[in-house]
C-alpha cells in the first residue's frame, strides 16, 4: 500500500478526522528511501522486530515486507483504527495500544517471539527519546539492535567521541552497551507536519558484553553522570559536588589511576 506521499498522508488524516498532536511528537515520515534505510539497517530478514510509535504505519509497512513478525506499540488510541486499515494486508503484524515505557518488553518478547532476540525500529518522538533509549539499553533485554530516528543533535551525542562538544553521559551509556553508528540524516522537510529541526537515523548493535569491565555498574554510571554534571568545571570539582569524598581524597584517587584532576569529563574515554 502506497501511503507515504504528503497527499496520501493528508488524505488518511482527513478520512479519520485525525489531528496531529504536537504533545505526542507526531511527525510522520514521508520518504520511501529513508524508510528502506531504516528497515535494511534493522537486519530483520525473516526475524522479529518491535516498532515503537507506528503512526499511520508507513515504517511498519516496510518492516512487514522483510520481517517474520512485527509487533508495533502505539500509545495513541486514535491511530488503532487507522493502522487496522493501512496494515490490513499483512498477517505478520500485531498492533498493541500501549505506552512503551509502561510495557513489559521482556514478557512481550517471550509471548510474541518465543524469547528469541529481536530488533527494535522506531521514529521516536523528540520529547521522550532519551527515556526510551535508556530503558531499552539498560533493560537487559534480548535485543539484537536498535535502529531509531532521533533529533540530529541526539544522534550526534550518541555517536560522539571523547574530547568533542557532543560527548556526554548519553554517549557513554550507549557506547558501553552497544556499538552505535550514524545511518543517515533526514531533513525536516521529509516529515508531515515538518518539525523545527533535522533528524538522523542511528543504529546501535548490542554488544555481547559491555565495552569495558567494571565492578559496580551503578557506581560507574553515577560517576559518569557526576563527571558531566557541570561541563565547564573540572573533573575534580564535578566529583566533589556529587560525592562525599574530600577533594584531597579525590585527587589521590585520580592520580592513582593516572588521571589529572584538572581534566574535564568530556576528555575521558570509556576505558
Amino acid at each position: 500500500m502506497d501511503f507515504i506521499s504528503p497527499t496520501e498522508i493528508k488524505r488518511i488524516a482527513s478520512k479519520y478526522g485525525f489531528v496531529f498532536k504536537k504533545g505526542l511528537g507526531q511527525n510522520f515520515l514521508s520518504s520511501q528511501s529513508v524508510l528502506e534505510e531504516i528497515a535494511m539497517a534493522a537486519e530483520i530478514e525473516n526475524e522479529g522486530v518491535i516498532e515503537i510509535g507506528p503512526g499511520f504505519g508507513v515504517l511498519t509497512n516496510e518492516l512487514a515486507k522483510r520481517a517474520k513478525k512485527v509487533v508495533a506499540l502505539e500509545i495513541d488510541d486514535r491511530l488503532i483504527p487507522v493502522l487496522a486499515d493501512t496494515l490490513g494486508e499483512y498477517d505478520n503484524v500485531k498492533v498493541i495500544n500501549q505506552d512503551v515505557l509502561k510495557a513489559d518488553i521482556e514478557k512481550l518478547i517471550d509471548d510474541e517471539f518465543n524469547g528469541e532476540k529481536v530488533s527494535v525500529a522506531a521514529n521516536l518522538p523528540y520529547y521522550i527519546t532519551t527515556p526510551i533509549i535508556t530503558a531499552l539499553i539498560e533493560g537487559g533485554l534480548p535485543l539484537k539492535n536498535l535502529v531509531v530516528m532521533v533529533q540530529k543533535e541526539v544522534a550526534d551525542r550518541i555517536t560522539a567521541t571523547p574530547g568533542t562538544k557532543n560527548y556526554g553521559a548519553i554517549s557513554v551509556l550507549c557506547q558501553y552497551y552497544t556499538e552505535p553508528e550514524l545511518v543517515c540524516t533526514v531533513g525536516a522537510n521529509l516529515f508531515i507536519p515538518p518539525p523545527k529541526v533535522d533528524s538522523a537515523v542511528v543504529k546501535m548493535v548490542f554488544r555481547n558484553t559491555p565495552a569495558v569491565s567494571v565492578r559496580d555498574e551503578k557506581m560507574f554510571f553515577k560517576t559518569v553522570k557526576a563527571a558531566f554534571s557541570q561541563r565547564r568545571k573540572t573533573l575534580l570539582n564535578c566529583l566533589a559536588s556529587n560525592f562525599t569524598h574530600t577533594k584531597a581524597e579525590l585527587i589521590e584517587l585520580m592520580e592513582s589511576v593516572g588521571i589529572e584532576p584538572t581534566r574535564r569529563g568530556e576528555t575521558l574515554s570509556l576505558d
